[in-house]
Protein backbone atom coordinates (compact mmCIF):
# COMPACT_ATOMS: atom_id res chain seq x y z
CA UNK A 1 0.00 0.00 0.00
CA UNK A 2 2.91 2.35 0.67
CA UNK A 3 3.75 2.15 -2.98
CA UNK A 4 0.31 3.08 -4.15
CA UNK A 5 0.23 5.81 -2.00
CA UNK A 6 3.92 6.88 -3.02
CA UNK A 7 2.23 7.25 -6.81
CA UNK A 8 -0.78 8.90 -5.45
CA UNK A 9 0.99 11.58 -4.38
CA UNK A 10 3.22 11.54 -7.72
CA UNK A 11 0.09 11.63 -9.36
CA UNK A 12 -1.45 14.62 -7.85
CA UNK A 13 1.41 16.72 -7.29
CA UNK A 14 2.16 15.85 -11.26
CA UNK A 15 -1.41 17.01 -12.35
CA UNK A 16 -1.94 20.24 -9.83
CA UNK A 17 1.61 21.67 -11.93
CA UNK A 18 -0.29 20.88 -15.21
CA UNK A 19 -2.95 22.47 -13.86
CA UNK A 20 -1.43 25.81 -12.47
CA UNK A 21 -0.79 28.42 -14.58
CA UNK A 22 2.47 29.15 -12.35
CA UNK A 23 5.28 31.92 -13.21
CA UNK A 24 8.13 33.39 -10.89
CA UNK A 25 9.83 30.14 -10.83
CA UNK A 26 13.49 30.89 -11.17
CA UNK A 27 15.13 27.41 -11.55
CA UNK A 28 12.30 25.43 -11.35
CA UNK A 29 10.74 26.81 -14.08
CA UNK A 30 12.25 23.57 -16.34
CA UNK A 31 11.29 20.97 -14.48
CA UNK A 32 7.82 22.77 -13.86
CA UNK A 33 7.60 22.73 -17.18
CA UNK A 34 8.47 19.14 -17.77
CA UNK A 35 5.84 17.54 -15.07
CA UNK A 36 3.33 20.12 -16.40
CA UNK A 37 3.52 19.15 -20.20
CA UNK A 38 3.84 15.34 -19.77
CA UNK A 39 0.91 15.06 -17.45
CA UNK A 40 -1.33 17.98 -19.28
CA UNK A 41 -0.44 16.41 -23.12
CA UNK A 42 -0.91 12.31 -21.74
CA UNK A 43 -3.58 12.93 -18.99
CA UNK A 44 -5.37 10.23 -20.58
CA UNK A 45 -2.10 7.54 -20.40
CA UNK A 46 -2.08 8.46 -16.59
CA UNK A 47 -5.81 7.91 -16.28
CA UNK A 48 -5.56 4.36 -17.94
CA UNK A 49 -2.52 3.41 -15.80
CA UNK A 50 -4.06 4.65 -12.41
CA UNK A 51 -7.88 3.50 -12.72
CA UNK A 52 -6.83 0.10 -13.52
CA UNK A 53 -4.69 -0.22 -10.95
CA UNK A 54 -6.71 1.33 -8.45
CA UNK A 55 -9.64 -1.53 -9.27
CA UNK A 56 -7.26 -3.97 -8.41
CA UNK A 57 -6.56 -2.09 -4.92
CA UNK A 58 -10.12 -1.75 -4.15
CA UNK A 59 -10.63 -5.83 -5.44
CA UNK A 60 -7.74 -7.05 -3.31
CA UNK A 61 -9.44 -4.99 0.11
CA UNK A 62 -6.48 -2.42 -0.13
CA UNK A 63 -9.20 -0.12 1.51
CA UNK A 64 -8.77 -1.92 4.12
CA UNK A 65 -5.92 0.05 5.25
CA UNK A 66 -5.82 3.90 5.82
CA UNK A 67 -3.13 4.22 3.40
CA UNK A 68 -5.12 2.65 0.82
CA UNK A 69 -7.54 4.77 1.67
CA UNK A 70 -5.74 8.08 1.47
CA UNK A 71 -4.67 6.28 -1.81
CA UNK A 72 -7.76 6.43 -3.25
CA UNK A 73 -8.98 9.51 -2.35
CA UNK A 74 -5.68 11.28 -3.76
CA UNK A 75 -5.85 9.76 -7.37
CA UNK A 76 -10.30 10.46 -6.97
CA UNK A 77 -8.95 14.09 -6.48
CA UNK A 78 -5.95 13.48 -9.70
CA UNK A 79 -8.97 12.07 -12.15
CA UNK A 80 -11.18 14.66 -11.51
CA UNK A 81 -7.83 16.90 -12.93
CA UNK A 82 -7.06 14.93 -15.74
CA UNK A 83 -10.27 14.27 -17.11
CA UNK A 84 -10.54 18.25 -16.62
CA UNK A 85 -7.21 18.56 -18.60
CA UNK A 86 -8.36 16.36 -21.39
CA UNK A 87 -11.78 18.38 -21.96
CA UNK A 88 -9.67 21.44 -22.41
CA UNK A 89 -7.65 19.61 -25.30
CA UNK A 90 -10.57 18.37 -26.85
CA UNK A 91 -11.79 22.01 -27.04
CA UNK A 92 -8.50 23.41 -29.20
CA UNK A 93 -10.25 22.74 -32.78
CA UNK A 94 -13.11 25.25 -31.51
CA UNK A 95 -10.18 27.34 -30.15
CA UNK A 96 -8.55 27.96 -33.06
CA UNK A 97 -11.39 27.95 -35.59
CA UNK A 98 -12.80 31.02 -33.80
CA UNK A 99 -9.37 32.38 -33.44
CA UNK A 100 -8.98 31.16 -37.89
CA UNK A 101 -12.43 32.31 -38.62
CA UNK A 102 -11.99 35.88 -36.88
CA UNK A 103 -8.18 37.04 -38.92
CA UNK A 104 -9.92 35.45 -41.97
CA UNK A 105 -13.34 35.91 -42.54
CA UNK A 106 -16.08 33.45 -41.34
CA UNK A 107 -16.02 31.84 -44.90
CA UNK A 108 -12.21 31.41 -45.18
CA UNK A 109 -12.58 27.86 -46.26
CA UNK A 110 -15.23 28.93 -48.96
CA UNK A 111 -11.66 30.47 -50.77
CA UNK A 112 -9.50 27.08 -50.97
CA UNK A 113 -10.41 25.43 -53.79
CA UNK A 114 -12.95 22.91 -54.05
CA UNK A 115 -9.11 20.35 -54.99
CA UNK A 116 -7.79 20.95 -52.09
CA UNK A 117 -10.89 21.09 -49.83
CA UNK A 118 -10.67 16.96 -48.86
CA UNK A 119 -7.73 18.00 -47.10
CA UNK A 120 -9.73 19.73 -44.92
CA UNK A 121 -12.37 17.76 -44.23
CA UNK A 122 -10.71 14.49 -43.98
CA UNK A 123 -11.46 13.45 -40.90
CA UNK A 124 -8.58 13.71 -37.60
CA UNK A 125 -7.22 10.44 -36.89
CA UNK A 126 -8.65 9.46 -33.86
CA UNK A 127 -6.00 6.96 -32.98
CA UNK A 128 -3.08 9.03 -33.07
CA UNK A 129 -3.32 10.83 -29.53
CA UNK A 130 -2.90 6.97 -28.23
CA UNK A 131 -0.14 6.36 -30.10
CA UNK A 132 1.65 10.07 -29.34
CA UNK A 133 4.99 8.97 -30.43
CA UNK A 134 4.18 6.88 -33.47
CA UNK A 135 5.71 9.89 -36.07
CA UNK A 136 5.75 8.46 -39.37
CA UNK A 137 2.32 8.31 -41.98
CA UNK A 138 1.81 6.03 -44.78
CA UNK A 139 2.54 8.05 -48.25
CA UNK A 140 5.39 9.96 -47.24
CA UNK A 141 9.18 9.48 -48.58
CA UNK A 142 12.48 11.12 -45.87
CA UNK A 143 15.27 12.51 -47.40
CA UNK A 144 18.26 13.10 -44.52
CA UNK A 145 21.04 14.71 -43.90
CA UNK A 146 20.75 16.65 -46.63
CA UNK A 147 24.08 19.54 -46.77
CA UNK A 148 23.08 23.45 -47.50
CA UNK A 149 26.22 25.07 -45.90
CA UNK A 150 29.66 24.06 -44.90
CA UNK A 151 28.97 23.63 -40.93
CA UNK A 152 28.84 20.08 -41.09
CA UNK A 153 25.71 18.57 -39.14
CA UNK A 154 24.50 21.54 -38.08
CA UNK A 155 24.23 22.94 -41.49
CA UNK A 156 22.22 19.95 -42.75
CA UNK A 157 18.30 19.41 -43.32
CA UNK A 158 15.80 16.78 -43.71
CA UNK A 159 13.12 16.49 -46.63
CA UNK A 160 9.71 15.05 -46.04
CA UNK A 161 8.00 14.67 -49.52
CA UNK A 162 4.85 13.33 -50.56
CA UNK A 163 4.66 10.53 -52.67
CA UNK A 164 1.63 11.56 -54.71
CA UNK A 165 2.53 14.66 -57.18
CA UNK A 166 0.54 18.02 -56.91
CA UNK A 167 -0.57 19.76 -59.91
CA UNK A 168 2.11 23.10 -60.01
CA UNK A 169 4.41 21.32 -57.24
CA UNK A 170 4.32 21.03 -53.73
CA UNK A 171 4.21 24.41 -51.69
CA UNK A 172 6.99 24.35 -48.89
CA UNK A 173 6.97 24.73 -45.05
CA UNK A 174 10.29 24.80 -43.49
CA UNK A 175 10.49 23.52 -39.78
CA UNK A 176 12.96 25.57 -37.80
CA UNK A 177 13.42 23.09 -34.63
CA UNK A 178 13.91 25.11 -30.55
CA UNK A 179 15.61 24.38 -27.57
CA UNK A 180 17.00 27.30 -26.50
CA UNK A 181 19.19 28.14 -29.33
CA UNK A 182 21.53 26.23 -27.61
CA UNK A 183 20.43 22.38 -27.71
CA UNK A 184 18.18 20.85 -30.33
CA UNK A 185 17.98 18.78 -33.37
CA UNK A 186 16.13 19.03 -36.90
CA UNK A 187 14.70 15.39 -36.27
CA UNK A 188 13.73 16.18 -32.65
CA UNK A 189 10.92 18.72 -33.52
CA UNK A 190 7.80 19.43 -35.57
CA UNK A 191 7.86 16.14 -36.82
CA UNK A 192 4.02 15.78 -36.34
CA UNK A 193 2.94 18.83 -38.28
CA UNK A 194 5.74 17.73 -41.39
CA UNK A 195 4.10 14.26 -41.77
CA UNK A 196 0.58 15.28 -41.46
CA UNK A 197 1.38 18.51 -44.44
CA UNK A 198 3.87 16.01 -46.56
CA UNK A 199 0.66 13.06 -46.55
CA UNK A 200 -1.63 15.96 -47.79
CA UNK A 201 0.57 17.55 -50.36
CA UNK A 202 2.76 19.46 -48.86
CA UNK A 203 6.82 19.15 -49.39
CA UNK A 204 9.04 19.93 -45.43
CA UNK A 205 11.75 20.66 -44.04
CA UNK A 206 13.77 20.48 -41.01
CA UNK A 207 16.86 22.51 -40.83
CA UNK A 208 19.74 22.42 -37.85
CA UNK A 209 21.67 25.39 -37.30
CA UNK A 210 24.38 26.45 -35.67
CA UNK A 211 24.06 26.67 -31.76
CA UNK A 212 25.31 28.48 -28.87
CA UNK A 213 27.46 28.82 -27.00
CA UNK A 214 29.90 27.83 -29.53
CA UNK A 215 28.24 30.08 -31.96
CA UNK A 216 26.84 33.65 -30.95
CA UNK A 217 23.86 35.02 -32.97
CA UNK A 218 22.66 36.10 -35.77
CA UNK A 219 24.44 32.80 -36.99
CA UNK A 220 21.31 31.05 -36.13
CA UNK A 221 19.25 33.66 -38.33
CA UNK A 222 21.71 32.95 -40.88
CA UNK A 223 21.81 29.83 -41.41
CA UNK A 224 17.87 30.11 -41.67
CA UNK A 225 18.12 31.68 -44.31
CA UNK A 226 20.72 30.26 -45.94
CA UNK A 227 18.31 27.15 -45.77
CA UNK A 228 15.48 29.22 -47.04
CA UNK A 229 18.06 29.69 -49.89
CA UNK A 230 19.31 26.13 -50.29
CA UNK A 231 15.19 25.56 -50.61
CA UNK A 232 14.36 27.96 -53.43
CA UNK A 233 17.61 26.69 -55.31
CA UNK A 234 16.73 22.64 -54.53
CA UNK A 235 12.94 22.22 -54.12
CA UNK A 236 11.89 21.43 -57.45
CA UNK A 237 14.44 18.54 -57.61
CA UNK A 238 11.91 16.79 -54.86
CA UNK A 239 8.78 18.78 -56.97
CA UNK A 240 8.32 21.78 -54.52
CA UNK A 241 7.59 24.77 -55.71
CA UNK A 242 9.65 27.02 -54.12
CA UNK A 243 8.00 30.31 -54.75
CA UNK A 244 5.58 29.62 -52.07
CA UNK A 245 7.73 29.46 -49.15
CA UNK A 246 6.34 28.99 -45.17
CA UNK A 247 7.80 28.66 -41.80
CA UNK A 248 7.53 27.65 -38.99
CA UNK A 249 9.10 26.50 -35.55
CA UNK A 250 8.42 26.38 -31.79
CA UNK A 251 9.99 28.22 -29.15
CA UNK A 252 13.62 29.01 -30.39
CA UNK A 253 12.32 27.53 -33.27
CA UNK A 254 9.27 29.92 -33.41
CA UNK A 255 11.78 32.95 -32.77
CA UNK A 256 13.60 32.19 -35.49
CA UNK A 257 10.71 31.81 -37.74
CA UNK A 258 9.12 34.87 -36.47
CA UNK A 259 12.27 36.54 -37.19
CA UNK A 260 13.05 35.57 -40.72
CA UNK A 261 9.33 36.10 -41.71
CA UNK A 262 10.41 39.90 -40.66
CA UNK A 263 13.74 40.42 -42.13
CA UNK A 264 13.24 39.62 -45.82
CA UNK A 265 16.59 39.91 -47.77
CA UNK A 266 18.73 41.14 -44.70
CA UNK A 267 22.24 42.77 -46.23
CA UNK A 268 23.53 41.86 -42.94
CA UNK A 269 22.53 38.26 -42.89
CA UNK A 270 23.13 36.94 -46.05
CA UNK A 271 26.38 36.91 -46.98
CA UNK A 272 27.22 35.06 -49.72
CA UNK A 273 23.68 34.67 -51.20
CA UNK A 274 22.45 37.85 -51.48
CA UNK A 275 21.04 37.96 -54.21
CA UNK A 276 18.42 35.42 -52.97
CA UNK A 277 15.12 36.52 -52.77
CA UNK A 278 14.14 35.03 -48.77
CA UNK A 279 10.73 36.80 -48.29
CA UNK A 280 8.18 34.19 -46.74
CA UNK A 281 5.14 33.78 -48.11
CA UNK A 282 3.36 32.45 -44.32
CA UNK A 283 4.35 31.97 -41.30
CA UNK A 284 3.43 30.37 -38.30
CA UNK A 285 5.00 30.36 -35.09
CA UNK A 286 4.59 28.33 -32.11
CA UNK A 287 5.30 29.68 -28.56
CA UNK A 288 7.96 31.84 -29.93
CA UNK A 289 10.10 34.38 -28.08
CA UNK A 290 9.52 37.74 -29.75
CA UNK A 291 11.05 40.48 -27.12
CA UNK A 292 14.66 39.74 -26.18
CA UNK A 293 14.80 43.04 -24.61
CA UNK A 294 11.23 42.58 -22.40
CA UNK A 295 10.57 46.09 -23.27
CA UNK A 296 7.27 45.76 -21.54
CA UNK A 297 8.60 44.75 -18.52
CA UNK A 298 6.44 41.17 -18.92
CA UNK A 299 8.88 39.13 -17.08
CA UNK A 300 10.60 41.21 -14.74
CA UNK A 301 12.58 39.60 -12.27
CA UNK A 302 12.22 36.33 -14.74
CA UNK A 303 13.92 38.07 -17.77
CA UNK A 304 15.94 35.81 -19.90
CA UNK A 305 18.55 38.83 -20.89
CA UNK A 306 21.39 36.88 -18.30
CA UNK A 307 21.17 33.84 -20.29
CA UNK A 308 21.06 35.55 -23.67
CA UNK A 309 23.48 37.84 -22.89
CA UNK A 310 26.23 34.95 -21.89
CA UNK A 311 24.97 32.26 -24.05
CA UNK A 312 23.28 33.23 -27.12
CA UNK A 313 23.91 37.21 -27.90
CA UNK A 314 27.25 36.94 -25.94
CA UNK A 315 27.31 40.50 -25.31
CA UNK A 316 24.76 42.87 -22.79
CA UNK A 317 21.81 44.63 -24.03
CA UNK A 318 23.53 47.86 -22.42
CA UNK A 319 26.76 47.33 -24.75
CA UNK A 320 24.72 46.45 -27.87
CA UNK A 321 21.19 47.84 -27.34
CA UNK A 322 20.75 47.77 -31.42
CA UNK A 323 21.77 44.20 -31.94
CA UNK A 324 19.04 43.24 -29.47
CA UNK A 325 16.62 45.18 -31.12
CA UNK A 326 17.47 43.37 -34.57
CA UNK A 327 17.38 39.71 -33.16
CA UNK A 328 13.78 40.78 -31.35
CA UNK A 329 10.63 39.95 -33.71
CA UNK A 330 8.80 42.37 -31.95
CA UNK A 331 11.17 45.45 -32.94
CA UNK A 332 11.11 44.28 -36.66
CA UNK A 333 7.54 44.11 -37.41
CA UNK A 334 6.66 45.78 -40.51
CA UNK A 335 3.88 46.70 -43.38
CA UNK A 336 4.61 43.59 -45.56
CA UNK A 337 5.18 40.72 -42.74
CA UNK A 338 3.45 37.68 -44.44
CA UNK A 339 0.26 36.20 -43.26
CA UNK A 340 1.25 34.79 -39.73
CA UNK A 341 -0.34 32.63 -37.44
CA UNK A 342 0.46 32.33 -33.71
CA UNK A 343 -0.13 29.64 -31.84
CA UNK A 344 0.69 30.13 -27.36
CA UNK A 345 -0.56 28.48 -24.35
CA UNK A 346 -1.68 30.44 -21.65
CA UNK A 347 0.02 27.60 -19.06
CA UNK A 348 3.49 28.02 -20.87
CA UNK A 349 5.92 28.48 -17.75
CA UNK A 350 9.21 29.13 -20.10
CA UNK A 351 7.35 31.52 -22.68
CA UNK A 352 4.59 33.66 -21.34
CA UNK A 353 1.67 34.21 -23.42
CA UNK A 354 1.35 37.77 -22.64
CA UNK A 355 4.94 37.90 -24.93
CA UNK A 356 2.97 36.59 -27.39
CA UNK A 357 -0.19 38.59 -26.98
CA UNK A 358 1.84 41.96 -27.44
CA UNK A 359 3.88 40.93 -30.31
CA UNK A 360 0.07 39.66 -32.01
CA UNK A 361 -1.30 43.22 -30.97
CA UNK A 362 2.08 45.09 -32.13
CA UNK A 363 2.21 43.10 -35.64
CA UNK A 364 -1.85 43.21 -36.47
CA UNK A 365 -1.20 47.45 -36.18
CA UNK A 366 1.62 47.39 -38.48
CA UNK A 367 1.02 44.57 -40.87
CA UNK A 368 -1.18 44.67 -44.35
CA UNK A 369 -1.77 40.90 -43.91
CA UNK A 370 -3.56 38.76 -41.82
CA UNK A 371 -2.52 38.27 -38.41
CA UNK A 372 -4.35 34.87 -36.55
CA UNK A 373 -3.33 34.33 -33.06
CA UNK A 374 -4.78 31.08 -31.50
CA UNK A 375 -4.43 31.05 -27.48
CA UNK A 376 -4.62 27.27 -26.25
CA UNK A 377 -6.21 26.97 -22.84
CA UNK A 378 -4.13 24.80 -20.40
CA UNK A 379 -1.46 24.12 -22.76
CA UNK A 380 2.10 24.28 -22.11
CA UNK A 381 5.17 24.38 -23.62
CA UNK A 382 5.71 22.13 -26.64
CA UNK A 383 2.51 20.75 -26.72
CA UNK A 384 3.08 19.67 -30.06
CA UNK A 385 6.26 17.95 -29.58
CA UNK A 386 4.09 14.46 -29.94
CA UNK A 387 0.71 13.79 -30.60
CA UNK A 388 -2.15 14.12 -28.85
CA UNK A 389 -5.50 15.46 -28.50
CA UNK A 390 -4.32 19.42 -28.77
CA UNK A 391 -1.61 18.41 -31.75
CA UNK A 392 -3.88 17.16 -33.50
CA UNK A 393 -6.46 19.18 -33.70
CA UNK A 394 -3.78 21.81 -33.81
CA UNK A 395 -2.50 20.36 -36.95
CA UNK A 396 -5.59 20.57 -38.65
CA UNK A 397 -6.33 24.29 -38.10
CA UNK A 398 -2.20 25.13 -39.27
CA UNK A 399 -3.08 23.19 -42.58
CA UNK A 400 -6.45 24.96 -43.19
CA UNK A 401 -4.51 28.25 -42.30
CA UNK A 402 -1.37 27.42 -44.76
CA UNK A 403 -3.60 25.75 -47.36
CA UNK A 404 -6.13 29.72 -47.08
CA UNK A 405 -2.33 31.45 -47.68
CA UNK A 406 -1.60 29.26 -50.72
CA UNK A 407 -4.68 29.42 -51.99
CA UNK A 408 -5.21 32.99 -51.84
CA UNK A 409 -1.23 33.35 -52.94
CA UNK A 410 -1.94 31.27 -56.81
CA UNK A 411 -5.01 33.86 -57.04
CA UNK A 412 -3.09 36.31 -57.07
CA UNK A 413 -0.55 35.11 -59.34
Amino acid sequence: MSLYLALAVLLALSTLTALIKARRLHYGAIPWFFVGWLTGELAWFHLAWSLPLSVLVVLGDGLDSSTGRWGLTLFLFSWIGLVWLHLQALNTGVVLESALRDALGKNYRGDIPLTRQHVLDAALDTRAWMRPFRMRRPGVRVHSNISYGEYGIRNTLDIYQPDEPREGGYPVLLQVHGGGWMVGAKHQQGLPLMYHLASRGWLCVACNYRLSPRSAFPHHIVDVKRSIAWIREHAAEYGGNADFLAITGGSAGGHLAALAALTPNHPDWQSGFEEVDTRLQAAVPFYGVYDFLDSEGIRGAMSMEDILARYVMQNRSSDSREAWQQASPIEQVRPDAPPTFLLQGTHDSLVWVEEARHFANRLRAVSEQVVAYGELPGAQHAFEVFHSVRTDQSLEAVTGFLEWCHARWLAER
